[in-house]
């Protein structure tokens, strides 16, 4: 039977606090407030988002739009814009199927983003926009605060290139359904007890995204080299968290990066807002409340 209302949302608002439950360096966690934002923030977004994102028979369009309304009416913030982008289409193709399988499921997604269209594309504008006023990029034919004139795969496909979100659309959520749910297999499967804990599931996610490209969040706001900088230590701690048989032994390392990236105002939301979005998928998946 396809998933209810109900469990597709409580997947969602699951893998938004599992997100906050690991130290992932750079971000908002549990460990860890930004100067910025906090984890009653994040905790709030994800409820509020949540109704939005799961209404019934919508446009993945309007699901953005909704959800990120009831975001700024309850925090007043961008908290999620990412995560609800990369979230809507996946709550919105699970809705009508009755099977579970990744392969399934993926291209039940393929086919929904091929079917995105204008008014999807003028939805998200207007979410974006509200989120965080700006272009998609810098292409005038794209202006989140004009109105849309490509279909929103097309219109997200102008800006995959220096953006790790719109890749996503442009590419079939290849990033998801590839390195983040290997990711989580990777975790799922360590035989040793202290793997057994989730936040070592989500922290391996988050440092596979953040290690293998430079995050889009990075580059936007401090440039080629911090981004890259960044993205090379992180692959590092990935390669110290699979050699781990009990991955505690990298938290003082770990927050010690992380105290050292927050001091430098260096957020990877990028590579955090893929990791909700894969958790979402292997909740979706396995049937995880």
């Amino acid at each position: 039977m396809p998933l209810t209302r109900a469990e597709i949302a409580a997947a969602f608002e699951g893998a938004c606090l599992d997100e906050l439950q690991a130290l992932k360096p750079g971000n908002v966690h549990i460990f860890s407030d930004t100067h910025k934002l906090s984890v009653a923030q994040f905790e709030r977004s994800a409820r509020a988002a949540s109704p939005g994102l799961t209404l019934p028979g919508a446009r993945v369009g309007a699901r953005i739009l909704a959800a990120i309304e009831a975001t700024q009416a309850a925090v007043a913030t961008n908290t999620n814009l990412g995560i609800v982008l990369l979230c809507a289409p996946l709550a919105a193709c699970v809705e009508q199927l009755a099977t579970r399988r990744p392969a399934a499921i993926h291209a039940a997604l393929m086919l929904m983003l091929d079917g995105l269209d204008i008014e999807d594309a003028g939805f998200a504008f207007r979410a974006i926009t509200l989120a965080s006023p700006g272009g998609l990029g810098d292409d005038a034919a794209n202006d989140v605060r004009a109105p849309a004139r490509l279909p929103l795969k097309a219109a997200m496909a102008t800006a995959a290139s220096r953006d790790r979100i719109a890749f996503q659309y442009a590419h079939d959520f290849s990033d998801i359904f590839g390195r983040g749910l290997a990711a989580c297999k990777a975790a799922d499967a360590r035989p040793e007890p202290a793997w057994r804990n989730p936040q070592w599931r989500t922290l391996l996610t988050y440092l596979d995204f953040l290690g293998a490209f430079p995050d889009s969040h990075i580059l936007r706001r401090h440039g080629a080299i911090a981004a890259e900088r960044t993205r090379a230590a992180a692959a590092k701690f990935a390669t110290r968290l699979r050699a781990a048989s009990d991955p505690a032994a990298l938290l003082e390392d770990l927050k010690a990066w992380d105290t050292a990236l927050k001091a430098q105002d260096i957020n990877p939301g990028t590579s955090a807002d893929l990791t909700v979005a894969t958790l979402f998928a292997r909740r979706l998946l396995s049937g995880d409340g």
